[in-house]
């Protein structure tokens, strides 16, 4: 749950790296002007669009078929088998 939570939180951080990067290669980060006055709104909103478009793409792709169980890997007789559904 951690890993989804920290994956999302990235996402919505990109953008703003994005701009911090963009910034830093045009040598416009001498002053926080930039920061102040920039297009923070529009930074925060496409990062909680893209936040939200891969929580409904992970929330559409199922992995299980319905009726199916999971079985985790296991060591059995010294043979590595694999987890998976049955």
């Amino acid at each position: 749950m951690l890993r989804v939570v920290l994956s999302h939180f990235v996402l919505f951080l990109l953008p703003f790296l994005g701009y911090a990067l963009w910034l830093f290669l045009n040598k416009k980060a001498q002053t926080s002007e930039n920061w102040r006055n920039g297009p923070l709104a529009w930074l925060a909103l496409s990062g909680v669009v893209l936040a939200v478009v891969s929580l409904i793409t992970l929330a559409s792709f199922k992995q299980a078929p319905d009726g199916a169980e999971y079985r985790p890997s296991r060591l059995e007789n010294g043979v590595f088998i694999p987890g998976g559904y049955e």
